[in-house]
């Protein structure tokens, strides 16, 4: 999805993403949107608290029809001008705390990274239970506080309320009993996947995952990180058919040049600094013969 010439980006404040961000914070916001997707095809879907519209976008390329709702007036503006000509998708502005939409009225809710933005939390949600179809699903992403705020000493300003993984739970099984909670790490991994046309026909499995642990030579089933964000999938009825694992990446690896590009550029400024380090050596070596020979 590029920017038509005519609708400029919309500012990046850091309360909302926008598709011009770069490396980690892209990767984050575009893998949660492009794990909804398998969720939305056919369906009417409401992305709550849309922001930019990026991903309502991308949920109208399969969905029967997607409602983005944002609170931001210039936020909606700038959805519709940038993303709305296609015939099943809209934005209208609205409180996702405080929903004016009729009842069962969706078959899908996104709500990316909208929770701890908001003190309202279980106003919000019974009002998403209310407007979702009996056999709808919820789709939720929400950073960890122990590990987005605690243990790294961060604090995001726009954050007003965010929750550990037991409040999180809490308060998503009072509407939904069926919940289904994925981590998510940007991580640094080595992928290796088959490249044969009939693999799944041969019985290879769909994923696995190992974990080393650090300075050990133990290998352990399993992604063994401790999640940045949550993705709660929910639902009234039982949850059927869920990866176990969902990637996403840029065919350009974008984070991994720039990891390479820093790289290359310390590597070159460290042998530069060699460099210069052996001239000063000379130069006092040479200041140092000098003041012997100037002795009488």
């Amino acid at each position: 999805m590029t920017t038509p010439p005519t609708v400029p980006a919309l500012d990046f404040t850091g309360e909302r993403f926008t598709p011009e961000c770069v490396r980690e914070i892209w990767y984050e916001h575009w893998a949660r949107y492009a794990f909804a997707l398998e969720f939305a095809q056919g369906k009417r879907v409401l992305d709550a608290a849309c922001g930019e519209g990026f991903g309502s976008a991308l949920l109208a390329r399969r969905a029967r029809e997607v409602t983005g709702v944002d609170i931001s007036v210039q936020a909606v503006a700038h959805a519709q001008a940038r993303y709305g000509g296609a015939a099943n998708l809209r934005y209208v502005q609205g409180d996702c705390t405080r929903l004016d939409l009729p009842p069962a009225s969706f078959d899908l809710i996104v709500s990316i990274e909208t929770l701890e933005h908001v003190e309202a939390q279980e106003a919000m949600v019974a009002g998403f239970a209310r407007v979702l179809a009996d056999d709808g699903v919820f789709i939720v992403s929400s950073p960890d506080k122990r590990t987005y705020t605690d243990l790294s000493g961060f604090r995001n300003e726009f954050h007003v309320r965010e929750l550990y993984r037991e409040e999180l739970l809490a308060l998503l099984k009072t509407h939904f009993p069926e919940v289904r909670l994925y981590g998510q790490k940007l991580l640094f991994q080595s992928a290796i996947w088959s490249v044969d046309d009939d693999a799944s026909a041969a019985g290879i499995a769909a994923a696995t995952a190992e974990s080393a642990a650090d300075g050990s030579t133990l290998v352990k089933s399993g992604l063994q990180y401790d999640p940045l964000y949550f993705i709660a999938v929910c639902s009234r009825r039982p949850l059927q058919g869920l990866p176990q694992l969902a990637l996403f990446g840029d065919r350009a690896e974008s984070v991994y040049q720039h990891y390479n590009h820093e790289v290359r550029k310390n590597i070159a400024a460290g042998g530069r600094i060699a460099e210069l380090e052996a001239q000063v050596d000379e130069l006092r070596a040479e200041i140092g013969r000098l003041k012997g020979e100037a002795k009488p």
